[in-house]
């Protein structure tokens, strides 16, 4: 798992305990990744422990709860060699929720997909603009390489809405506004179902 070799990464220069662990993943990440939930960060630890890829340690401190150290073993240091030397491949598919919005707008008809386009070209140029923002404030080099990763996506999202509404027109002109009498009231459905099920309880008495 990315997050668990991101640990042995850090582990990697030495023992730390988990808030530590926490504050140096989002430095070293920068803002683009988001935070480390500690909650996850604790889990991700005890199946390092269970693993054998990582040992802990508590440390006595006078003037609060001991502090649990985690530390590197050469198991752990063997798995993220091996992980970061190999290639990362897509293994689930291309999932990307922008899509699913395209099948719904094109389906909708082509004031929704022209509509939905607009919005999300506008949502993009203003990513783009945070991002070269952000981008300028960086002096981290491998921050700086993940929000250049970032624009990019943005920029290829952006080409790719760009030449929505031309490429699905004419799937969307056979789609159109939800009609009425295509939907189903939510009370009658219920009252519905229970009256099937009351049919179904009656049939299976007699």
């Amino acid at each position: 798992m990315p997050l668990s070799h991101a640990v042995l990464t850090l582990l990697a220069d030495g023992p730390s305990h988990g808030y530590e662990l926490k504050a140096r993943f989002e430095s070293a990440v920068g803002p683009q990744w988001g935070g480390l939930n500690i909650g996850h960060l604790y889990q991700i630890l005890e199946r390092l422990v269970r693993d054998g890829h990582v040992v802990r340690s508590h440390v006595a401190q006078n003037d609060r709860p001991d502090k649990t150290l985690y530390r590197l073993t050469e198991t752990g240091a063997d798995e993220l060699r091996e992980w970061a030397g190999a290639p990362w491949v897509r293994s689930s598919g291309f999932r990307d929720e922008l899509f699913l919005k395209l099948l719904a707008a094109t389906r909708l008809g082509p004031d929704a997909l022209g509509a939905f386009v607009s919005a999300q070209r506008t949502a993009y140029l203003s990513d783009l603009a945070a991002l070269t923002r952000l981008r300028r404030e960086q002096g981290d080099p491998l921050v700086s390489l993940l929000v250049d990763a970032a624009i990019a996506h943005t920029r290829a999202d952006l080409q790719i809405v760009d030449g929505a509404e031309e490429r699905l027109a004419a799937t969307a002109a056979l789609g159109g506004a939800v009609d009425a009498t295509d939907t189903v009231d939510a009370t009658d459905a219920r009252d519905g179902h229970a009256e099937d099920s009351r049919s179904r309880a009656v049939g299976e008495g007699a």
